[in-house]
């Protein structure tokens, strides 16, 4: 109720209890896998790991959240509850069964498959707003409008210049985002991360272990994570990383610079939406409580607040770095409700901002009223520029300073109170200021700089 930037999203269907029960089977099923494929469980003893897991309903999340609170991790039931559905179905299959891992193994590689699946979603919604951006950039490529500075009326620009700005934001995004998918790792080390039992169980005599003859006892453990990782679809890591937490860091950062790029777009449009300027608007505005005019910018105010969120739930993930010993009390643990929130959060504003862009109105007219607003004094700059080369840096300076004050006073154009200068009569006709001080015609290379931007694709940077 609470939180209606993510709520009903596909990402928090993602994210939820279920979704996470299901990936912590998924990475105990995994691993039995990835010992079969090695010779180190009997064949069928996946298959029958796959089929106990497949009756998720046996597996409720809040007996278990429940049951965790003696052990401090949901993992030790559900691999009590997942053994006894095994057993039932094989006994020889049941001992194969979270053989060798730790709790951690299993949560951090369940944490991994979540974000994956999650970041899958919330990339599929970053494209749908920079598809919708690069349209609306491209549309109004040369759509003048008022640049602002510290919240006044600086130098003219185009609204497709802005719009190129967003869609730069969103695939800087989804950049970092794909690139921290592509690297999220599966976790295995067994208890303190030297992967020792996993050997223990091959000189055990076990028959279903490899011997010795097959290879350095030491390497079974090594083997064994990348057969795991295979088994997974993720990383196959250089070492376990249960007290080093670069892949959550990593993954907590990127989600921090997707709120905030996805805030900056927002952050516009609640600026250009104003009454007042009404530059801009959302295609469904919320209705308000209490005044039936107002439609409000529902989507960019949501995305707004996640923008706020986002960074200090990623600061609680870079906080945990500091882990102490092979398995950190605490630490570890403080990182897996911001580390959904995250999700959650920035894949509800994608989602929001992929809607917010695919419907975004526009309002040439009110842009041009607003850059008409200071009577030229937004064109001030160009006119500095041309009087300089003609009377000198001083006079120009003055002449523009001069003609601005006598149009507030007067209430006229700035190309008529400059037309008033005798010291301008002779380097400077009334037509010539006419045209300088029409700020659609000092855009710069706005145009170009659209072009350049939308030639970058988002796996790329823009080709020379």
């Amino acid at each position: 109720m609470l939180a209606p930037v993510r709520v009903g999203t596909a990402v928090e269907h993602a994210t939820g209890d279920a979704a996470y029960v299901r990936a912590l089977l998924a990475a105990e099923t995994a691993l039995v896998h990835a010992q079969e494929s090695l010779g180190h469980a009997p064949a069928g003893a996946a298959a029958a790991v796959a089929s106990a897991a497949a009756d998720t309903a046996r597996f409720d999340p809040r007996v278990l959240a429940l049951r965790a609170r003696s052990g401090g991790n949901p993992v030790i039931p559900l691999a009590a509850d997942l053994t006894a559905a095994v057993a039932e179905r094989s006994p020889e299959a049941a001992a194969h069964v979270h053989r060798g891992a730790t709790s951690q193994d299993i949560l951090d590689t369940a944490a991994m498959l979540v974000a994956t699946e999650a970041l899958r979603l919330i990339l599929a919604d970053l494209d749908r707003a920079a598809t919708a951006l690069a349209h609306t950039a491209a549309e109004h490529r040369d759509t003048p409008m008022a640049g602002r500075t510290l919240t006044q009326h600086a130098v003219p620009t185009t609204f497709g210049l802005k719009a190129a700005g967003w869609r730069s934001l969103v695939l800087d995004a989804r950049d970092r985002l794909a690139a921290v998918r592509d690297a999220l790792p599966v976790q295995l080390g067994g208890a303190a991360g030297t992967l020792a039992a996993f050997a223990a169980f091959a000189e055990s005599g076990d028959p279903h272990q490899v011997s010795d003859s097959d290879g350095d006892a030491q390497e079974i453990g090594v083997r064994l994570v990348e057969a795991y990782a295979t088994a997974t679809g993720l990383a196959a890591p250089t070492l376990p990383w249960h007290t080093l937490r670069t892949p959550v860091a990593d993954l907590g950062g990127a989600l921090a610079f997707t709120a905030g790029a996805l805030g900056k777009l927002a952050a516009d449009v609640l600026v250009l939406s104003r009454t007042e300027i009404g530059e801009v608007s959302e295609s469904t505005g919320g209705a308000s409580s209490a005044m039936p005019h107002k439609a409000n910018p529902a989507r960019a105010v949501l995305i707004a607040a996640a923008a706020r969120q986002v960074p200090a739930l990623a600061g609680i993930l870079y906080g945990a770095l500091a882990a102490e010993d092979e398995r950190p009390p605490g630490a570890w643990h403080a990182e897996w409700q911001p580390l959904r929130e995250a999700l959650r959060m920035v894949g509800g504003a994608a989602d929001a901002a992929a809607a917010l862009a695919e419907g975004l109105r526009v309002h040439p007219g009110r842009m041009r009223e607003n850059l008409d607003a200071t009577g030229g004094l937004i064109v001030s700059e160009r006119l500095g520029a041309v009087l300089t080369a003609r009377i000198g840096r001083a006079a120009a300076r003055a002449a523009v300073t001069e003609g601005a004050a006598r149009a507030a006073r007067e209430g006229i154009h700035l190309h008529e109170a400059l037309a008033q200068d005798p010291a301008l009569a002779a380097v400077v006709t009334p037509d010539e200021l006419r045209t300088l001080t029409d700020p659609s015609g000092y855009t710069g290379a706005a145009g170009l700089l659209v072009d350049r931007a939308l030639r970058r694709r988002s796996e790329g940077t823009v080709p020379e």
